[in-house]
């Protein structure tokens, strides 16, 4: 038998500026590297000083995460709450210019359902740091502080 030979197909890169779909990949990957249930807070830091935020979930954290929204939304839990519990329970990393914030949401279930709350202290710092960002903006202070901000898909994609 005699075989023909072929040049192989040739292949053309072309230049762009979306990294979307890198950063996709690598967002992919770290959420295979993660444990299930969780949600990850991705933020990819760019070179120009810039960062671009992903929210991600491993398997049976999307459904879970909307579970603790619903559960957190109706105890009317707020952003110094999500801050609050947030850092009870969080796992940080770092690889390169990738900072990975994990949450375990059992846990975080756990602690919403039990109705653990931010701090008067804390909660009283928070609402400074927004009346100062609405100053600076020439934005209107808000009067309390915002709602739950999420774990969730749902609730993660009303907002975004």
């Amino acid at each position: 038998m005699t075989g023909t030979l072929t040049a192989p197909e040739r292949i053309t890169l072309t230049p762009s500026d979306d990294n979307t779909p890198v950063a996709r990949a690598i967002v992919e990957s770290i959420a295979n590297a993660h444990e299930p249930e969780h949600y990850l807070w991705i933020v990819l830091h760019r070179p120009d000083g810039g960062a671009n935020l992903w929210h991600a979930w491993t398997d049976g954290g999307r459904p879970l995460g909307d579970e603790v929204d619903r559960a957190a939304l109706a105890a009317g839990m707020d952003a110094a709450d999500w801050l609050h519990i947030g850092d009870l329970n969080v796992t940080r990393s770092t690889r390169g210019r990738i900072t990975v914030e994990a949450y375990p949401l059992r846990p975080v279930l756990a602690d919403v359902e039990s109705g653990i709350r931010c701090d008067q202290e804390r909660r009283a710092g928070v609402q400074r740091v927004l009346d100062c960002a609405a100053e600076q903006t020439g934005h209107t202070p808000r009067p309390t502080v915002p709602r739950w901000l999420g774990m969730g898909p749902a609730l993660i994609a009303r907002r975004s």
